[in-house]
């Protein structure tokens, strides 16, 4: 009867609600698994890029990865995100002022295939920006209450979880490839998380702010590590102090 009862409430709950839902984002993609997997192919590439090198910079995406403010392009493995959401001019003009950066390019949709099944395809377009390094990040983010996990892609009932902690969090993971020869420099993650009561999910709007807040924190804590993988790798391979 307990059980009989819960179940009432909670569709009450929905139907008050105007069975609003609302939409987690996709998820992010494995960037090694885009990658050539071959571990003695993986050991026989050699980095080729000369410095100052040329940047260009993709996000990448879970197939089928859809936000309520950005939509993945592409079929395949994965997909591209190409339309700004959480970066700023700004964050790419901190990329380019990185010692060692001749300029820095992102990738155009009419550059990319339709089919993505492998970093190569994000390397051809990258080669015909004259790129030397690719840099691809992925953001991860996942909705979770003190007693649910929300996957990528669920819907979500508005106020469906009052007087409970939500968290947003968010992991930006980045890898450094040559643009030549798929070789890979080094990579970078950061995690940032946003801690608010459920009830405040009560419109499509709140819980946006919240993933925006969230992924807009992990991207920016993941330009400090990318700086800081840049500087170990460019003291490494430019051949310089």
């Amino acid at each position: 009867m307990a059980h009989r009862c819960v179940a009432v409430a909670v569709a009450l709950v929905a139907l008050l609600a105007g069975c609003a839902t609302y939409t987690t984002p996709g998820g992010a993609v494995s960037i090694p698994q885009i990658t050539d997997a071959d571990i003695a192919e993986a050991l026989a590439k050699e980095p080729a890029a000369a410095f100052p090198a040329r940047l260009v910079v993709a996000r990448v995406q879970a197939p089928g990865y859809a936000s309520y403010s950005n939509r993945g392009l592409g079929a395949g493995r994965y997909s591209v995100v190409t339309n700004r959401d959480i970066e700023t001019e700004a964050d790419f003009a901190r990329l380019g002022a990185m010692n060692g950066v001749a300029a820095v390019a992102a990738l155009n949709r009419l550059l990319l295939p339709a089919n993505l099944e492998t970093a190569r395809e994000l390397r051809t377009a990258a080669a015909q920006l004259r790129g030397d390094i690719l840099l691809l990040y992925t953001i991860d983010t996942s909705f979770r209450t003190d007693k649910q996990q929300i996957g990528p892609l669920q819907a979500v009932s508005l106020g469906f979880f009052p007087n409970r902690k939500s968290t947003v969090t968010a992991t930006c993971s980045a890898a450094f490839v040559d643009v030549r020869t798929g070789y890979v420099y080094g990579v970078a993650e950061a995690t940032v998380s946003e801690s608010q009561r459920s009830d405040s999910w009560s419109t499509e709007s709140a819980i946006e702010r919240a993933r925006h807040s969230a992924e807009r924190g992990a991207f920016s804590a993941g330009l400090g590590e990318i700086e800081r993988v840049w500087v170990a790798l460019h003291a490494e391979f430019s051949g310089g102090p």
